[in-house]
């Protein structure tokens, strides 16, 4: 299952050339995940941090540079789960501006008890919700 987002390249993402600096595609990233449990798993940062004590950091991130994100660009993010474990989920997600792929991310994160730092479980609920999207 693929599920699929967009973002519009703002300012704020630029260098002063007016192109995406590679950081900000971190920050995107995250957000899209972010994004992904809030609306599609239905369990949010928010919920997860405030709430239930826990927290989900990447643990892993590889990125591909396919080709620049300019000002003003309407990116889509399309993020597939291709592994899901007893503590953490890997994503591949990719963007691309119609036709042209601009950035390709394998990326994993991990739940962790915010209290003591160490990994723990996915309820089984998100496990289920991260399973079949």
């Amino acid at each position: 299952m693929t599920w699929s987002t967009k973002r519009l390249v703002e300012f704020q993402h630029c260098d002063p050339a007016g192109i995406v600096f590679y950081p900000r595609y971190f920050e995107m990233i995250n957000s899209v995940i972010e994004e992904f449990f809030r609306d599609l798993v239905r369990h949010s940062f928010g919920q997860m941090h405030l709430a239930d004590q826990r927290g989900v950091p990447t643990a892993k991130i590889a990125a591909t540079f396919h080709a620049p994100s300019r000002l003003e660009d309407k990116l889509i993010f399309k993020l597939t789960v291709t592994r899901l474990g007893t503590t953490s989920v890997d994503f591949s997600i990719l963007a691309s501006c119609g036709d042209q792929e601009r950035m390709s991310v394998q990326s994993t994160i991990v739940q962790i008890d915010t209290n003591t730092g160490k990994s723990t479980a996915w309820a089984d609920e998100t496990l289920l919700k991260l399973a079949v999207g």
